[in-house]
């Protein structure tokens, strides 16, 4: 793991999780990956405290678990835990989709098609990192023109907690262009007026999105084996 240096502007327990999150996320630290406290504090150059509450909030967001007399373990990726996630997330958007598409129909095909311009450019420069983010970004049109902010709480909850999946998931061209192509089918839809296809499309690509993380880490899984 790359040493980290800390600044004055942020808190050290800030930094340390960002630190440490950004590992899991990007899959430098994998799962089942042992994270002790003691050797933390001693590669970041701290004291054991921060470190505690940085793996404790890690905890929280469901990346690491506590496993008695073994400590802090990065959870491997379950597939009932992806399934329930994209069921949930699946109801949470196609609401936010039903609410936006009620609101301001044009207003969010035009976001929409900005976003995907974007995409088209970044895929072409072959920066499929960026593309994480404009996917997020995507999405999160859909809850912004929804305009209930309740239900874009939870639906960044729910992203941000499948995040290590997808991030891990999506850097293979295949897999971007499959997600663009659902993105496109989602705009398509709704250029036409058509709701129940934009439903459609949306379901699509989220069922699509689930396979493409449990095809990865079984994959991930074989190839180790």
């Amino acid at each position: 793991m790359k040493k980290l240096v800390i600044r004055p502007s942020k808190k050290i327990r800030e930094k340390v999780y960002e630190h440490l999150r950004e590992g899991i996320l990007n899959g430098e630290i994998k799962a089942g990956d042992r994270l002790i406290e003691s050797k933390l504090a001693d590669n970041i150059g701290t004291s054991r405290t921060p470190v505690r509450e940085a793996l404790h909030t890690l905890e929280r967001e469901g990346l690491v678990e506590s496993i008695h007399r073994v400590g802090y373990v990065v959870r491997p990726i379950s597939e009932v835990e992806v399934s329930e996630l994209c069921e949930i997330r699946l109801a949470l958007e196609a609401l936010a989709l039903r609410w936006a598409l009620s609101k301001d129909p044009a207003g969010l095909a035009n976001a929409m098609k900005e976003n995907l311009s974007l995409c088209e450019k970044r895929i072409a420069e072959g920066d499929l990192k960026a593309f994480v983010e404009l996917d997020a970004q995507f999405h999160e049109l859909i809850s912004r023109i929804a305009d209930s902010s309740r239900l874009r709480e939870m639906t960044n909850s729910i992203r941000r907690y499948m995040l290590r999946y997808r991030i891990q998931s999506i850097y293979t061209e295949e897999n971007v262009r499959r997600a663009v192509t659902g993105h496109q089918s989602v705009l398509k839809a709704i250029e036409d007026g058509d709701k129940k296809a934009a439903q459609r499309a949306l379901r699509a690509h989220i069922k699509q999105s689930k396979e493409d993380i449990l095809y990865f880490d079984y994959k991930d899984k074989t190839s180790v084996s």
